[in-house]
């Protein structure tokens, strides 16, 4: 009877022994995956094209777009990829740069030979006079001055210039990638690296960039949607007044900043913001008309405002995704029983739960996960595994990375020996 259990012990130690060598050399056991690691796993519904077409034929402006000033998407466009001459809404840029580089509301500029000779509309200061640099920002942005955008230029640049190269760099950092600036006034002008333009859809990032995502958005809708505004020179030899020129201010509810334009090349242009329920629109126009049609742009940005104000709302759009376990390849099991499989479990890295986007009534979001099916050990905690990814229209929205949430060590030979061993002990007891 001794010999025989004996002799089942051995039998019993050889088994186990073909175990670990089937571990070692496969490397895994049991292991299964999704069949598709492209997996959509949740869809509202099919993707719809984009509305509002009766606009195309309807607006005056050869180029117009209607944006969502929170996240950026374009809601409606027409034309909104062609440069073209933009005047005076190149204004934005120069004073959001002006209050972006500004040290202080005491620091002067003074009035160079160059600003004072600068053509109508113009504020009409004399070379060497000392104005404020806040002073002159209500005169860019309300009376639209040439001579004002120059002083400011100048002060801030050391020379036009070098202010348009600010305005460059500017608009390459919020993703303007069709946009040149030459002047900050935005006189027609062309030099040998293209003509002072930009686009309706780049317009309207600029206003974004303005009223939205700047650290001084709040200093930049104070001024331009101030109506009136007095001022005088450091001296107190002269005294000025401004009147806001926009009159969208005053047309729909909820506008909070805009800026007109006018060039013989341009034709009336005008950007405008409005914020009301909950929502921020944006309107670019470029080349609404040409003399004597100076309403049409106004008649194109209420149209613009009313759609998107009356077809788009938002939405909470974020869904929490139901992960499975990724499989871990010659991982330690979960329960550390030789044979058994390891895996570990997944979470959305700083999920969105409050997340909110500008939907039309019709449009659909359509949300997808891509994940790993197994990875080999070892696997660290925060390891990404997999994204989770929002489409709309075919065009991403949001993402976030899958990551692991625990930390999942390598099998080793030494760990499956000592498994067998603790094994044996038990058999023998």
């Amino acid at each position: 009877m001794e010999v025989d259990e004996r002799r089942y012990h051995r039998t019993l130690r050889r088994m186990l022994a073909c175990v670990i060598v089937s571990v070692i050399v496969t490397g895994s056991v049991g292991i299964a995956g999704w069949s598709d690691a492209n997996t959509v796993f949740a869809e509202t519904g099919d993707v719809k094209e984009e509305n509002g077409n009766e606009f195309t034929d309807s607006l005056y402006a050869k180029s117009a777009v209607l944006m969502d000033g929170d996240s950026g998407r374009i809601l409606f466009g027409k034309d909104a990829d062609t440069p073209r001459p933009m005047a005076s809404t190149t204004k934005i840029m120069t004073c959001i740069i002006a209050l972006e580089y500004m040290q202080d509301e005491n620091e002067i500029a003074e009035v160079s030979e160059n600003a004072a000779r600068q053509p109508k509309v113009h504020l009409n200061v004399k070379q060497g006079q000392q104005f404020y640099l806040k002073d002159l920002l209500y005169s860019l942005m309300l009376e639209s001055h040439n001579d004002s955008a120059v002083i400011i230029a100048e002060h801030i640049g050391g020379s036009v210039r070098g202010f348009s190269e600010l305005m460059n760099e500017k608009a390459r950092e919020i993703g303007c990638e069709n946009t040149y600036f030459i002047t900050p006034n935005g006189l027609d002008a062309s030099d040998e690296n293209g003509t002072h333009s930009t686009t309706a859809g780049e317009l309207a990032k600029m206003m974004k960039y303005c009223v939205v995502d700047s650290p001084k958005k709040s200093d930049f809708i104070e001024v331009t949607g101030t109506r009136n505004y007095s001022f005088q020179d450091v001296a107190c030899t002269q005294t000025y007044s401004c009147t806001n020129h926009n009159a969208f201010l005053d047309m729909m509810e909820g506008a909070i900043s805009g800026k007109t334009g006018f060039t013989g090349d341009a034709g009336y242009c005008y950007v405008g913001a409005l914020q009301k329920d909950g929502k921020t629109m944006i309107v670019a126009l470029l080349a609404c008309g040409w003399p004597n049609n100076k309403s049409y742009k106004w008649s194109d940005t209420k149209a613009l405002m009313k759609y998107g104000l009356e077809h788009y709302t938002k939405k909470k759009i974020w869904k929490a995704p139901e992960l499975p376990s990724v499989q871990i390849e010659n991982g330690v099991p979960d329960d550390e029983i030789l044979g058994n499989r390891a895996s570990v479990g997944v979470m959305v890295e700083k999920p969105a739960t409050d997340w909110q986007y500008l939907l039309r009534d019709d449009e659909e979001v359509r949300i997808s996960v891509d994940m790993e099916e197994s990875v080999r050990a070892p696997v660290k905690q925060g390891e990404v595994l997999g994204t989770l990814t929002y489409n709309l229209n075919g065009d991403e929205i949001g993402r976030w990375n899958i990551i692991s949430v625990n930390h999942k060590e390598k099998r080793t030979l030494f760990w499956c020996l000592a498994i067998v061993f603790q094994m044996c002990i038990k058999i023998n007891q």
